[in-house]
């Protein structure tokens, strides 16, 4: 296990911070005028406005290019899929640029006003005239959309996609860095900050799919856009208005670059034999990490043949010659590679709840008294009730229940919390495969095979995948970000955030394609296909079943990969003097962490679950 050595404290500046934050201008922070909750408050809220924003256009996405620019379920379906993935991929740029040149804070901002004009233009696109195509008549003879309006609509969402990727994977990382791991205090307070910044987003996101898309579908698409671009613009001045407040880590070179030198320095030396003492390597003085801000990771045994870049052959390029700690660094980034392979397939789930889900909707009795229809996007508010509810019991109840017999803070360590999750998307498949079948059978016995026949089927069957998806998301996507994050090494965070938001880019793409690929395969050969515009002749039974598939398998791979995953240790024991040696002596379960009650904390990460929400 790599064990890591920070620098010491500045004597005599004990109000100074300890993990090397700055301001703006780079100069050593106070602790107590800066960061920690009163700068984090601002972050948060910002959160709120911009989930807000991003889910008012999301959740409800599906429709409009429906609706509006008259596409096709799966031309929509997939249209929405490849925006969001490309929403969820920016984020690399955006860490990349962060890490390597401008920092966290200065990434932000330039993002944010990308982020905020492509919310003007996509508001503009919906309401002018002439940037939308005329209504249909009956019905029929739906007008096909000019290359103008297909053009500033989808221009106007790929600069809000440009807008996230810079903003992402670096304002929930510029969150946790408020807090000073090194001061007791301090740390205990960033044991909640992941829970509360799930927390703004579900809010923020529960109200885009109640109100914001009550508005699109009753009032009008302008003032359903224009609420989102107003929040979001109003979001970004209070983030701007607490730049006094925050602490700032200093950019520490390319992450993705520090890697590539590693894997290349590796490929050159591929026939040399490793020493067997690691100290033969090449690595600087703790002295020398300690004044550039950064801790030295010491050797570990874990990809081994990565160590083969920091042998010395008297070259010293940085393409032939690397530290330990930078090839420590390589190998954290590394290993978690097979984890985020295996978040992919539940990934796309996510996307279908916002795509197919809704589609499915629109067939359904929407009404709820005489007055009153629910739009089909509302039922993803379910999504985030039943996760903060899921949270809330997870915390409360599961974890000190679990707690006495596994002697883990945690409760479960972060792996079986995403194993849970796991098996939970195999359970939302079969279950929205058993609904459509239900919907079908009621289609088929009332002869409802038109395009736009309502089934009298209440839209509510379609409550339990909604529930469960939420379910799910507090055991997958809580784990998710706090694995990437606990597990990346402190100068590649907005890295190690950005394998969060790409497993839901990739997801999304896969969507996209097993969609497209399942669509035109199954119509083969004389076939009706299972995935048509109608739905009351398409079977998408048949197409969730093959997906309760394909994430079932998914799942046994992630069992695979867990048994053989090797949690870090914690870099604030060695400053806070722990004995950290003894984890690495005691023996280990199938996930890398130690059996043994006193030394099992010490491996398990920094950020610990724990939800501290003040109701």
């Amino acid at each position: 296990m790599a064990v890591i050595e920070g620098k010491s404290p500045a004597s005599g500046n004990e109000d100074y911070t300890q993990d090397g934050t700055v301001d703006l201008k780079g100069r050593p922070v106070l602790r107590s005028k800066t960061g920690r909750w009163k700068a984090c408050s601002f972050i948060v809220g910002y959160e709120v406005f911009e989930r807000m924003a991003f889910y008012g256009i999301a959740s409800n996405l599906v429709i409009y290019l429906t609706n509006k620019l008259h596409e096709g379920t799966v031309k929509s379906s997939n249209n929405v899929s490849n925006w969001v993935g490309a929403v969820w991929m920016m984020p690399l740029a955006g860490a990349y640029i962060a890490d390597a040149y401008l920092g966290r804070y200065r990434t932000f901002v330039i993002a944010s006003c990308i982020y905020v004009l492509g919310m003007c233009l996509l508001t503009l696109a919906v309401s002018l005239p002439a940037l939308r195509p005329p209504p249909c008549t009956q019905d029929q003879n739906c007008p096909q959309a000019s290359s103008l309006q297909y053009g500033t609509f989808f221009l106007a969402l790929y600069i809000i996609a440009i807008g996230t990727g810079g903003t992402k994977p670096n304002i929930s990382t510029m969150g946790a860095d408020q807090f000073d791991e090194f001061e007791p205090k301090e740390r205990s307070h960033k044991l909640s900050f992941f829970n509360w910044w799930f927390f703004s987003i579900f809010f923020g996101t529960l109200f885009s799919n109640t109100f914001l898309v009550y508005i699109q579908d009753n009032v009008g698409w302008t003032i359903g856009y224009g609420l989102p671009t107003l929040g979001l613009a109003v979001s970004v001045l209070v983030f701007l208005v607490g730049t006094p407040f925050y602490r700032h880590k200093l950019p520490s070179g390319s992450p993705i670059t520090r890697m590539l030198q590693v894997f290349v320095a590796a490929g050159r030396k591929w026939k040399l034999h490793v020493p067997d003492d690691p100290k033969e390597l090449h690595e600087l003085s703790i002295e020398e990490y300690a004044s550039n801000g950064r801790n030295r990771i010491h050797h570990s045994s874990s990809l081994s043949f990565l160590d083969k870049a920091a042998m010395k052959t008297g070259q010293t390029s940085s393409w032939t010659l690397c530290t330990v700690t930078q090839v420590e660094e390589t190998k954290q980034m590394t290993k978690l590679i097979p984890i985020l392979l295996t978040t992919i397939v539940p990934s796309t789930m996510i996307v279908q709840a916002g795509t197919i889900f809704v589609k499915q909707g629109t067939t359904l009795d929407r009404r709820m008294g005489p007055h009153f229809e629910i739009p089909p996007a509302c039922l993803a508010a379910f999504i985030t009730i039943f996760m903060l509810i899921s949270i809330v019991v997870y915390d409360r109840v599961f974890v000190p229940a679990i707690r006495r017999y596994t002697k883990n803070p945690r409760g479960i360590t972060m792996l079986q919390r995403l194993g849970i999750g796991l098996a939970l998307h195999v359970i939302i498949m079969i279950t929205a495969c058993l609904a459509e079948r239900r919907r079908l059978r009621v289609a088929r016995e009332n002869h409802l095979f038109g395009l736009h026949d309502t089934i009298p089927l209440t839209i509510f069957i379609l409550l339990p995948q909604y529930a469960l998806a939420g379910v799910a998301d507090n055991f997958v996507e809580v784990a998710k970000i706090e694995l990437f994050y606990d597990q990346a090494p402190d100068g590649m965070k907005s890295l190690g955030t950005a394998y969060f938001t790409t497993s839901l880019g990739i997801g999304s793409f896969l969507s996209s394609f097993l969609l497209s690929t399942v669509a035109d395969i199954t119509k083969r050969h004389g076939h009706k296909g299972w995935v048509l515009d109608n739905l009351n002749v398409s079977r998408l039974d048949y197409y969730y079943a093959f997906m309760a598939i394909l994430s079932f398998l998914n799942f046994l791979c992630f069992l695979v990969v867990a048994k053989f995953f090797v949690y870090n240790v914690d870099v604030t024991q060695t400053k806070l003097g722990l004995d950290i040696s003894r984890a690495s002596s005691q023996p280990q379960d199938n996930t890398g962490i130690a059996k043994h009650p006193a030394t099992r904390w010490q491996i398990l990460g920094r950020t610990p679950p724990l939800l501290l929400l003040a109701f």
